[in-house]
């Protein structure tokens, strides 16, 4: 993808969900007050991300803190073989739990 598309996109804020369910683009007009810090994705990839995914990158992005003039990079999703989100499996009070769909997509990191 060029410079050119990669600046079309139409670019959301997934830090700050609106109560309908949507985002708001990126950026900001005029004096406008936003909640929390912005975490700007392409609309294409806000909606592949899971619930926890997205909650993950928002973390990771308020944990960098801006301390100057230009916003702080963070990647999206964290490094490979890194777990983003729930837990897979796990025993709490003598009860299994597991998601078994994600057992089958990070099986081998389970071992």
């Amino acid at each position: 993808m060029g410079l050119r598309n990669w600046v079309k996109e139409n670019w959301v804020d997934i830090a700050n969900k609106k109560s309908d369910g949507s985002y708001p683009k990126c950026g900001r007009s005029g004096g406008e007050k936003r909640k929390n810090y912005p975490k700007c994705v392409p609309i294409a990839k806000a909606r592949a991300m899971s619930r926890g995914q997205k909650a993950s990158a928002v973390a990771r992005k308020q944990q960098a803190a801006n301390t100057g003039p230009k916003p702080s990079n963070v990647k999206t999703f964290a490094s490979e073989g890194a777990y983003i989100g729930k837990f897979i499996t796990g025993e709490f009070d003598g009860v299994k739990h597991s998601n078994e769909s994600k057992v089958d997509y990070y099986g081998d990191l389970l071992k």
